[in-house]
């Protein structure tokens, strides 16, 4: 199942906290990558927040995967994570 990842920052987030942990963040978010959980990263064009698609069974797997992240781990940021399946829509086209 693809899965939707939308960053949000916490309140409690400094510069500082993101400074300490950008290399270690980098490198497992990379990891995920390398093991096919994370297919695609992004960020938004409008705010300094990530977007990533993940493929994973479940939505609990999804977070469980993202929790490894050293700015969930450190509490700076949060993911909201959106279920998705294929638009469907198409088929009217051909009925």
């Amino acid at each position: 199942m693809k899965i939707l990842a939308l960053e949000h920052e916490l309140p409690n987030a400094s510069a500082k906290g993101f400074q300490q942990y950008a290399k270690d963040e980098a490198r497992m978010v990379w990891a995920l990558a390398q093991a096919g959980v994370v297919r695609e990263t992004y960020f938004r064009a409008d705010r300094s927040e990530a977007v990533l698609v993940l493929e994973c069974q479940t939505v609990e797997e999804a977070r469980e995967a993202l929790s490894v992240l050293p700015f969930v781990k450190n509490q700076l940021i949060t993911f909201e994570l959106i279920p998705l399946k294929a638009y469907p829509g198409f088929e009217r086209l051909f009925v």
